[in-house]
């Protein structure tokens, strides 16, 4: 699941739920850490692009980490977000998906979608198809 979802993630995801990620175009680097993304989302997002950056990929402990650095998810108030993800096996075969976000907003910003924000990282993420 961590070869489909974070080292193939660029070519794998568009073609699986193309309605959330049209297309993803690396501007520098290698795929490796340091790489920087453009993510253009499809038509079932609520946002256009965003810019990211690959902060570390760990394949023995099944860890990425990235920062969007650029977009309009950034709505203007925050400077980036941070996403620390760890995929857990499970004894059955499956695996846990835990991704803890990190906002951080331009100087003194009050955001005021906080409710918002809670409530969109509550929604489970689901795959509706096989993902072998």
């Amino acid at each position: 699941m961590f070869k489909a979802l974070v080292l193939d993630a660029d070519t794998f995801i568009p073609k699986i739920v193309p309605q959330a990620i049209k297309s993803v175009e690396i501007l520098e680097g290698d795929g490796g850490v340091g790489t920087v993304k453009l993510i253009h989302f499809g038509e079932g997002s609520q946002y256009k692009s965003v810019k990211h950056r690959v902060d570390a990929i760990d394949t023995e402990n099944l860890t990425h980490s990235y920062t969007v650095v650029e977009g309009d998810a950034l709505a203007g108030v925050l400077e980036s977000i941070t996403y620390h993800v760890k995929i857990v096996p499970t004894e059955d075969g499956g695996c846990i998906c835990k991704n803890r976000s990190i906002y951080h907003t331009k100087g003194d910003v009050e955001i005021k979608e906080w409710e918002n924000i809670k409530e969109e990282r509550r929604r489970p993420c689901r795959c509706s198809r096989p993902l072998i």
